[in-house]
């Protein structure tokens, strides 16, 4: 499902939860709001809370590392891609075809991962698994001439499975889902019922209406930070195509 529409939901979800609680305070008995049923609530809520926190902080910075791990390993993928190149074109004319084919597999995945068409949609994964496996035997191909030429091609190689290596992990990377549904659905009852507990005690008017309004438009931002850093090649948190077009300028010259 998409970030923002997870965004919304949870923050229907919490806000309701306000809602419901300032709600209900009008229905339940005065003897039920007393001192001591609400020192009850805070500190029952206050365990929530404090759980709901201290989750919500780990997810933030498992997405913020997953995403940085990304980014990494595009870099990575990028410098890998102007090495490899720059070892075939010190191989000599007889590696051309392979250079063209490492060009072309590059540009294709310019144009997969960050389509120019809006309607298009962007993914890491590549049409078939045949696309870096043709290099790879265009390369394993070669016929060195002397010992130089096969130390290129042991070096170009290595770095092929090590580029298809690192593919292979970003798709996997981007497959994964950044918070389980069921754990999601836990976390949004704590702060649902957490934000119900604050509307039961709290006095019906605008400003702790407003309050507790942008205090569930912040949680649910949280979320919503955290599903666009699961997706780090779409939406608004998205990962620069910067490095891999660099690199492809510098390709088969």
């Amino acid at each position: 499902m998409d970030a923002w529409a997870i965004g919304a939901i949870v923050f229907v979800c919490i806000f309701g939860g306000a809602l419901l609680g300032m709600y209900l305070r009008g229905r339940i008995p005065p003897r039920h709001l007393g001192d001591d049923s609400k020192d009850s609530v805070k500190l029952g809520m206050g365990l929530v809370a404090t759980m709901a926190a201290l989750v919500l902080g780990l997810l933030v910075a498992s997405a913020k590392n997953s995403y940085d791990d990304q980014k990494s390993g595009l870099d990575q993928i990028s410098a890998n891609l102007i090495l490899v190149d720059s070892i075939l074109a010190q191989y000599g004319p007889e590696a051309q075809e392979a250079r063209l084919q490492l060009h072309h597999l590059v540009t294709v995945a310019v144009n997969r991962i960050w389509p120019n068409d809006a309607t298009q949609e962007a993914t890491v994964a590549p049409a078939t698994t045949a696309e870096g496996e043709n290099l790879h035997s265009l390369i394993l191909s070669l016929a060195p001439g002397n010992d130089q030429q096969r130390s290129l091609q042991s070096m170009a190689l290595q770095i092929s499975t090590e580029l298809g290596r690192a593919r292979w992990l970003l798709v996997a990377q981007e497959e994964g889902d950044a918070i389980p549904r069921p754990f999601l659905v836990i976390l949004v009852f704590w702060l649902t019922a957490l934000f119900a507990s604050f509307g039961l005690f709290a006095p019906p008017n605008m400003t702790v209406v407003t309050t507790l309004f942008l205090s569930a438009l912040s949680v649910s931002g949280a979320i919503f930070l955290i599903m666009e850093l699961a997706q780090p090649f779409t939406g608004l948190v998205q990962i620069s195509s910067a490095p891999l077009r660099t690199a492809l300028s510098h390709l088969a010259q």
